[in-house]
């Protein structure tokens, strides 16, 4: 079983991007790319003020499992990482305690075209199966956030699932959405 975030060292580094846990500072430093009508129409969450999303980002359930991407010292975006139990039957429910998360992230616009969002996500692939010891991870994104899916796609995930007009968008329409996913011996194997 891991021990989540809080458990492992801090920052993390690739070639170009730093990552690391946010802060409640952080807050002030996403709303510029979180309010966009194009970050904005595909998150879970769109905050009306900045006052709303720091009350969002800073509350500790959102806190806890959000990492933010830095570029040179500027943020750029923001990943979220929620481990999870995975289903199990009552005799073995002990052994899926925290064996898988679902991933999502965010990045500014402005830095979109550069590989940055990719770069991102094969690291926080490889700390969730090499560092926390996951045994899957899960996305999902609206069928319509083109860059979304093919940014799973691109890093390995396999689609598991399209489900029509299942998803109530905050425009009143109802959307399809996609669901991906990839395990510990998949990742191994692409990595």
């Amino acid at each position: 079983m891991n021990a989540g975030l809080g458990g492992l060292t801090w920052p993390r580094h690739t070639d170009r991007l730093t990552m690391r846990p946010a802060t409640i500072d952080d807050a002030d430093a996403t709303w510029p790319f979180r309010r966009l009508e194009d970050v904005s129409r595909w998150i879970t969450r769109a905050s009306a003020t900045l006052d709303e999303h720091r009350a969002w980002f800073r509350a500790p359930e959102s806190l806890g499992r959000t990492l933010v991407i830095e570029h040179g010292g500027t943020v750029v975006g923001d990943l979220m990482v929620k481990v999870e139990d995975a289903w199990a039957q009552a005799e073995v429910a002990d052994r899926a305690r925290g064996m898988q998360a679902e991933l999502g992230w965010v990045l500014h616009p402005e830095h979109a075209g550069r590989g940055y969002a990719t770069e991102a996500v094969r690291e926080l692939l490889r700390l969730c199966f090499e560092d926390l010891g996951l045994h899957r991870v899960t996305a999902t994104c609206f069928a319509g956030n083109e860059a979304s899916w093919r940014l799973m796609e691109r890093v390995g995930m396999r689609r598991e699932f399209y489900t029509v007009r299942d998803s109530l968008h905050r425009s009143g329409a109802w959307l399809d959405c996609v669901g991906y996913a990839l395990l510990a011996d998949e990742w191994s194997r692409t990595a």
